[in-house]
């Protein structure tokens, strides 16, 4: 008979032992396993093309434009659906990446290794806020900005990164970060200043333009959501390292397409459980309403699935500005999600808590038992491709997939 409790500590103990450090930036042919030119990952679970949602629809459009595959947008949507194209979870690669997460052969990645256990994890450049490729747009300006991004930032953080000799602790600033305000997930103006402070000084020494230094560190600097993509990677890292663990009954990854959110069980493999996303609910930007809302899409959740984001809101007050609720409704999300986890983290502490530890390590049996799914704040993307982001707000998983994890579970350890 298998010993629940002891797999389970032994996953969470691991996810938070886990050390992600950030190393490099590299193209992502070069450093993402099984990474090749027609493939495109994409956040949540596996989907193909004809139930794509509209925002990774539009990245997709986008990606295949920025690569050069296709000339026009009617080129790029013939291909994806003549099959030219091969799609697949960022997960699946040992990636992850925000809202639409489409990830392309030669787009640059950042590269973050547990040095704890060795594994390693990859997450696409932030693009800051409007209109942008992760919320499905791909006008030219959009790829003008990608293309800056990947030919003239890109190289000169590549350089940065090298230059530092034990590269950017993240596990570090996430702790820091939360005494700060952050949570991790839709807050991380603390953060991203963090990572600003660090990044500076490398920039200068390495930057052999000094219009492309002020342009790259005021980019940085202008964009709150900088280190939401190596926090993303980090935290793929730490939850990579509770997966196939025998017997453990805690969540690995959670993650949405737009379609579909999905999980994967660190007991079961890399089997998918998924059901249909539901829209999540909150504050809305001026001139749009929950009519105009896409279901839940994004890889974010990772941070969720670490301990932070939604887990993490009684450190940051102040996020219920962007996803509505009170300060109040912020603590006891926290509280809740302590109900189904199986652990509080040993690095990440909560302040107004007496620096209780983070409610880290989802149990399928407890969520189950309970009742009660993960809490998640997130942005909400417009349904259609390309408008970007109309509001955020607060969504939990569907139960079913729990629930259908739980039966599959109970089948392979003949429970």
């Amino acid at each position: 008979m298998v010993d629940i409790e002891r797999a389970n500590a032994t996953a969470v103990g691991r996810m938070m032992e886990a050390r992600p450090i950030l190393k490099g930036l590299a193209v992502a042919r070069d450093v993402i396993p099984s990474m090749k030119d027609n493939l495109l990952l994409h956040a949540g679970p596996p989907i193909e093309w004809a139930r794509m949602s509209g925002p990774l629809r539009g990245a997709v459009i986008g990606a295949l434009l920025f690569e050069g595959l296709a000339k026009t947008e009617a080129a790029a949507t013939a291909m994806a659906e003549k099959g030219l194209v091969e799609f697949a979870p960022c997960h699946e690669h040992n990636a992850v990446g925000p809202m639409a997460g489409v990830t392309s052969a030669s787009m640059k990645v950042y590269v973050v290794e547990n040095i704890t256990h060795g594994n390693k994890a990859f997450s696409n450049l932030n693009e800051g806020y409007g209109k942008v490729l992760r919320y499905g747009a791909y006008s030219d300006e959009v790829l003008k900005k990608l293309r800056w991004m990947n030919d003239v930032m890109g190289p000169v953080l590549a350089d940065a990164l090298a230059a530092s000799r034990d590269g950017l602790d993240l596990r570090a600033l996430l702790a820091e970060a939360l005494h700060m305000g952050d949570e991790g997930h839709n807050r991380n103006k603390a953060g991203s200043l963090l990572f600003l402070k660090w990044l500076a000084p490398l920039v200068a020494k390495v930057a052999r333009d000094r219009q492309v230094e002020h342009d790259v560190l005021q980019f940085l600097g202008d964009n709150a959501l900088s280190i939401l993509n190596p926090v993303m990677a980090a935290c793929k890292a730490m939850a990579d390292a509770a997966h196939n663990i025998e017997g453990s009954t805690l969540v690995s990854t959670m993650a949405r397409n737009g379609t579909d959110f999905g999980i994967r069980v660190s007991g079961l493999g890399d089997r998918w459980f998924t059901a249909p996303c539901e829209t999540p609910q909150g504050l809305w930007f001026p001139g749009f309403t929950a009519a105009d809302a896409n279901p839940d899409i994004g890889d974010s959740t990772i941070t969720e699935t670490a301990g932070i984001g939604g887990f993490a809101m009684a450190a940051a007050p102040a996020i219920v500005t962007f996803v509505g609720s009170t300060p109040k409704d912020a603590t006891n999300a926290t509280l809740e999600m302590y109900e189904i986890t199986a652990a509080e983290h040993k690095y990440f502490t909560i302040p107004t808590l007496d620096f209780r530890g983070t409610p880290t390590g989802v149990d399928i049996r407890k969520v189950v038992e309970k009742g009660i799914p993960p809490r998640i704040n997130t942005g909400i993307a417009h349904k259609q491709a390309g408008v970007g982001q109309v509001g955020a707000g607060l969504v939990r998983p569907p139960m079913k997939i729990f629930e259908d994890a739980l039966v599959a579970y109970a089948e392979r350890y003949k429970f």
